[in-house]
């Protein structure tokens, strides 16, 4: 079975790029720090994390974590972290540590 290659958000600092991103359900999206600090991307709202289904920060060290849309933890500089969406909407997410900094992952039914 071969890997797909998944879409890659970038966290600099300057934020998120792009800032919008499009993908079909299923799809996993790869955040990247390339930036000088740490950062913890999650699920909307700061800071209860609860827009995308399911999530919420309260599940973070819990056997939920596997299922929400929140890293639960700092991710150093050259870090990554992996989110596979299933759930079809447009879903507002943000770094947990400097929580201007957002983004947006519209997932689309998969062909």
């Amino acid at each position: 079975e071969t890997a797909v290659e998944g879409t890659s958000v970038v966290y600099s600092d300057n934020g998120f790029s792009p800032k919008t991103i499009e993908v079909e359900a299923g799809d996993t999206v790869v955040f990247e720090n390339k930036s000088s600090r740490a950062f913890w991307p999650a699920s909307a709202v700061h800071p209860t994390h609860k827009v995308y289904p399911g999530s919420n920060i309260a599940k973070c060290n819990t056997d939920e974590e596997e299922g929400i849309f929140d890293a639960c933890k700092s991710i150093p500089p050259g870090g990554t972290y992996s989110f596979t969406f299933d759930e079809v909407g447009t879903w507002g997410y943000h770094d947990h540590l400097k929580a201007d900094l957002t983004g947006k992952i519209i997932v689309q039914e998969g062909q």
